[in-house]
Order: C-alpha cells, then structure tokens, then sequence
C-alpha cells in the first residue's frame, strides 16, 4: 500500500473476466469516486478458486479480506457494509488465507499467483522472483542441472519424464545452437493451470525457461501458446517485453555473460501439437504431425537441433527448485512423484478451481474436502483423470493416490492433473464413444492405427449402443484397442483406448442396454 491509499485487488484472470471481473472493477471505480473514496485498484491474477469469482479482495492492516462471487449490483451495498476496511458482508469469506479451500494447499508453483501484479517485475521480485535465477546465474550448468535431478521434478504433461535426465542429454549434446521450447498447448478437457500461471504469473514461466536455458546452454527459446488463450498471450507478450526492458533476457542478462531470447507462438488448434514432436513441427511452420523417435528432441529437435521440450508446469516449478535447492522440493510428494501438482477440479463439482498439493493426495479428498461434492447435489459416478486420453475412474478407485506409479498400475495417468467429474446420470457408452470420436478428430493421421483405428471404433461403438451383436461388438472393440495401444506412433492413439476400456471394465451395464423394443401389431386381413 502507498500511504494510506487501500488496495482492492480484482482479477483480470480469464474465468474471473468471463464472469463480469471487468464490470465489477469499474463499478468500484465508479462508486468509489462518487463517495470521494480514494483507493487503487490492482488486477491480480486469480486465487484459484473459481467458484468464487470474481473474487474481491480488500488489503486491511490485518492482511487481504475476500468477497465473492461479487456482481456490479453487489458494489454499492459493499462500500455500505464497509467493505474498505474489511466490514462483515453476506458475500464476505473474512481473510483469503484462511478460507479452508486455499489454506490446505502446498503452493510452491502457484506461490504468488492471485497475489501478485502479473505485469510488476517489483511485486514479482518483492515476492521472491528472480532469486532462482539469480543462484544460476552464478551456478554451472552441471550444478544447475544437477539441482534438478535432485529435487525429482518430472515433467508434468502426460509421461511423468524426469525433467533432470531430459535436461542433462541437452546439456552433453554438442551443437553450435540449442533452443528451449514451452508446451503451452494446453488442450486437454478440464485444465486450466497453464492458462491461469501465465496469466497471473508469467514471470515464473520466463525465470523458469532461461534457467533450463542456461544449464543446457541454450541462446533461443520459444513458447508455443493454444490460440485459445488470447488473455494469456497478451499477457505473456507484455511480461517478456518487460522482462527485456528489466535486463531479465536478452544479450548478457544483468552484466553475466548468460544470453537468452524468447519469443511467443501461437497454434491453429490442433490437439495434436501438445504432442512435443508435433509441436516442433507446427513452430516451424510445417503441418503438426508427429515424428518418428529417435532421434529424440532432445539430440535433433527444433531446426534439428537439441531442445528442451517442457511443459508450462515443469518450467514453472524450476524457479523454486533453484531458489531453495532441490531436497526442499523433492520433501513434498511420495516414491517416485516428488514435489507438487496443481490439480484442477471441473466438470459437475460444486467448487471448482486449482488446487496445489504435494503428490499423494486421493482423488476423495480432491473431489470431497475440496470439490465439495457435485454441483448437482447427484452421487459422483465417474471422474476422468489426465485429460480425454484419461481412464474413467469409478468411486471404488477413489482412495487411488495421485501418483504417477499407483495411476500407471491401473492404466490410468496423472498428466496434467486435470480431474472432469460426472455425475449418475452419464452414459459411459456414450463417454466411450466419444473418446473415439475426439481421435477421428484430432488425429494428426500419420500412423493408421490411430487414423483407422478411431473410425472403426467409433462405428464399432456405435453398434454396442444400438445393441446390435454385443458380445461379438465389444471383443472386436477389445482387439482395436490392443491394436491402437501397440501399434500407434504416440499417445493420441496410443492411449485413446484407456478411456474406453475403462468405460467398459467399470461400468459394464451401460453397454449392454437393450434396445427399445419394437411394437408388432397384426392387421387382420380383410
């Protein structure tokens, strides 16, 4: 706070301003010049917890209290109830820090976002930014990557690749150019975490791409965004300005003889190029379709030159690795998934948003401590873990705890820690089925597993639910999905078939609805 001028604080995060954040700071503005009120205003990123937005906060003496969902018709009888200085208010939820959904969580990555100005290289360096980057400064690249591998950190897409190994083939492959590459091609149903760091935090991300930078010696990076997020494009685009600006990037950052350039690409949306082959050869302006491995990316990826490939998550946690080394991150998390994943709640769950926990946590407590249940008030029938390539999980696997190991063992994947819920009222044919029809669609068609594949199951599919030679019908859809898993060239086909064998192992009733029986009525004859 300067002086005594207070501080309100309303998110520009994108799920805050689908729901009127805009209008809601201007009727703050607004009313707070017709009573001669004077305050400032700062659009921070969000708290993740959506379910409230847009989430108002208010710095008092005793920290920030928090109001939500607030309405541009809820703005005048706030500054009624006092609100500025923290007054009680039915929309009230007293201080941000306690409310019991924020106040449990391990926020390491997420540490300043909904704090923080997202475009204030201060707040950010107020808040301990930049400290990571300060250590490797002054590190080797063996040190830093080194750190990395210690603190266990594993990439946080969808393979669970430790991020240390990946880095380190960098680092030893000679070549007279590297690149570090950011997947934020954020396509998979139900998460938002990528969207919400960038846009309430995109200094960590630009801190955590010119650190992998400087261990793997790297000069040029790129950060290749789903065209879906205008909001956190821009906003990365002003933060990596500013960065430059602040002497964070570009030639010989802060006096060192460390360079680094970044820039900014954006996809056609294609589900495909979160795919990291399929992804190089979208950056180079080639159609996205994935490569044949080897050579991994690592040895000839960009340009045919050795590149790291992170996802927004892994990238975003190296700040903290590097700032407070990594046995403290490698202290979160059990056997081999170390540190901390922002696991987002959607689909039918009452309180939906991010919630940041050491790895170990069950998906009961995410979706019942946390999620509160469904919106519906219905029994929880099935969640999809790890996005529309995920297994459908029943309540019985509800104590499973998030791990990369224990969700490999039932098929099943962690990913980006994106969880959809549903309800009783879902058809898991029709789930099912669905899977298959995403695959016809997105499919890059290079391999014919997944190509062919899709197609045939979705028809095959199609007979199941038309009760058309079930038996038959659902062993020749368990022969497809071998096919598919075994013979795919990556994991768009290669795991398209964990949902559906998931619908079909749990949840077998719904493929064996029978057919609406048909009315014969006899006409006499005449």
């Amino acid at each position: 706070m300067s002086g005594h001028l207070i501080t309100v604080f309303v998110p520009r995060d994108s799920a805050a301003l689908s729901v009127g954040a805009d209008a809601v700071a201007a009727a703050i503005r607004a009313e707070a010049a017709k009573r001669d009120l004077p305050l400032r205003i700062v659009r921070n990123g969000s708290r993740g917890m959506l379910y409230l937005e847009p989430l108002v906060e208010v710095e008092t003496p005793d920290g920030r209290v928090a109001y939500g969902p607030v309405t541009p018709a809820d703005v005048p009888g706030l500054f009624d109830a006092g609100f500025l200085t923290g007054g009680a208010h039915d929309l009230g939820h007293g201080l941000t820090e306690e409310i019991p959904y924020f106040k449990k969580q391990e926020r390491l990555t997420f540490a300043r976002c909904g704090i923080i100005d997202p475009l204030s290289v201060e707040d950010y360096r107020a808040h301990g930014g930049f400290r990571g980057l300060e250590n490797a400064l002054a590190m080797s690249q063996a040190e830093i990557v080194q750190a990395v591998t210690d603190s266990g950190l594993r990439g946080r897409g969808g393979a669970g690749f430790p991020t240390g190994i990946k880095w380190n083939t960098v680092m030893q492959a000679k070549a007279d150019e590297k690149f570090v590459c950011c997947n934020a091609d954020e396509g998979d149903s139900g998460t938002f975490a990528d969207r919400m760091i960038i846009e309430g935090d995109p200094f960590c991300l630009i801190e955590g791409m010119t650190i992998a930078a400087i261990a793997v010696g790297a000069t040029s990076g790129y950060v290749y965004m789903r065209s879906e997020y205008p909001h956190a494009t821009a906003t990365l685009r002003q933060a990596i300005k500013l960065a430059y600006d602040e002497g964070w990037l570009g030639d010989n950052i802060h006096g060192t003889n460390r360079s680094f350039h970044l820039d900014v690409r954006v996809g056609a949306g294609a589900y495909i190029c979160g795919e990291e082959t399929a992804m190089l050869e979208s950056l180079e302006g080639k159609r996205g379709m994935v490569r044949a491995k080897p050579p991994l990316p690592a040895l000839e990826g960009l340009f045919g030159k050795p590149t790291v490939v992170n996802n927004v998550l892994s990238l975003c946690s190296v700040p903290i690795i590097l700032d407070k080394g990594g046995a403290y991150y490698r202290d979160f998390g059990v056997g081999r998934s170390r540190g901390t994943l922002p696991f987002q709640l959607a689909g039918n769950i009452k309180h939906g948003g991010i919630v940041e926990k050491a790895f170990g946590i069950t998906l009961h407590e995410l979706l019942y401590d946390y999620g509160g249940g469904t919106i519906t008030g219905r029994p929880i029938r099935t969640v999809q873990v790890g996005g529309p390539l995920g297994a459908y999980l029943p309540p019985s696997q509800f104590d499973l705890p998030k791990d990369y190991e224990a969700f490999a063992a039932q098929e099943a994947m962690v990913g980006h820690g994106g969880i959809v819920v549903f309800d009783d009222t879902v058809d898991m044919a029709q789930q099912a089925r669905f899977a298959m029809e995403f695959c016809v669609a997105e499919s890059c068609g290079k391999c014919t597993p997944c190509r062919i594949g899709s197609t045939r199951g979705m028809e095959t599919l199609d007979k199941i639910i038309a009760g058309k030679n079930v038996d038959a019908n659902l062993e020749l859809l368990a022969d497809l999905c071998d096919v598919m898993v075994d013979g795919s060239l990556c994991a768009m086909g290669g795991m398209t078939p964990y949902p559906v064998r998931s619908a079909v192992k749990h949840f077998p009733e719904d493929f064996r609805k029978k057919a609406p029986a048909v009315r014969v009525t006899h006409i006499a004859a005449e």
